[in-house]
């Protein structure tokens, strides 16, 4: 189905609703070996973030915009439903102010790889090396969508590479990194609205542990592993944990919302 001109795809069957929502450089496409392990019990809905579908017009968004833009699917296609948010990279803070604004529709959130990043707890645990390598990928790619064009997707690409992102260097455009021009230019009046993340429901938290460094603190994990009914594993891998371990990434997923 079509909302708000973004694709949104509902698969499977079941009770429960499980949405997923990806990063940067991706698509709903990040979500397929996810897609095809839970749909036989769960109904699965997902899409492409406004502005990261290189076959649209370019639609870079504010917070605020983003956000409206979850609630208007999940009450679309599920309404009158808690669900659980399946979350990766931006996903992760979209999805999580959504939950924060919108708690009467969440359930449970499986986040991945993001946790507390860019709080006071966090960045006193990265080092200048780590400080200096996050400042230079964001404002690479922040430039890179400044400066769109040929020249934008190059950066965009080049980027991706060295990170080792497994999406295709034919779908990745600049304009799908209008968020880092959010942050760090204040493009769409910035990220002022963003509240703390502290979880209000059940929680799984996935990361890849085999990274320069990590997007979160150790305080922010510990308190999540000591909340009743939330769960915090590691995975030797990088940042794309569902791609690079897609077995033991599922079977985690899948015991948890089973209760296991």
């Amino acid at each position: 189905m079509q909302i708000d001109d973004i694709e949104v795809r509902c698969e499977g069957q079941g009770d429960e609703a499980v949405v997923l929502i990806h990063g940067w450089p991706d698509t709903l496409a990040l979500w397929d070996a996810q897609v095809a392990a839970l749909a036989p019990r769960r109904r699965c809905v997902r899409f492409t973030l406004p502005g990261f579908d290189r076959h649209r017009a370019p639609r870079p968004s504010s917070l605020d915009e983003v956000v409206a833009v979850i609630h208007r699917i999940v009450s679309t296609t599920c309404p009158g439903e808690r669900v659980t948010l399946l979350l990766h990279d931006w996903g992760c803070l979209y999805g999580y102010q959504y939950a924060l604004r919108h708690p009467e529709t969440v359930a449970r959130i499986v986040g991945v790889d993001i946790g507390d990043a860019g709080s006071a707890a966090h960045r006193a645990t990265l080092g200048t090396k780590a400080k200096l390598m996050a400042l230079g990928y964001q404002l690479w790619l922040a430039l890179a969508w400044r400066l769109g064009g040929n020249l934008g997707d190059r950066m965009a690409r080049w980027m991706a590479k060295s990170m080792r992102c497994p999406t295709p260097a034919e779908e990745i455009v600049a304009s799908m990194g209008y968020p880092y021009a959010v942050q760090w230019f204040g493009v769409k009046g910035g990220f002022r609205g963003v509240r703390p993340f502290v979880p209000q429901v059940p929680m799984l938290y996935l990361y890849g542990q085999r990274k320069p460094f990590m997007f979160h603190s150790p305080a922010w994990v510990e308190a999540l592993a000591a909340r009743p009914g939330s769960r915090v594993m590691g995975l030797p891998t990088g940042h794309w944990v569902m791609v690079q371990r897609p077995q033991e990434f599922n079977a985690a997923v899948i015991d948890w919302l089973d209760g296991r």
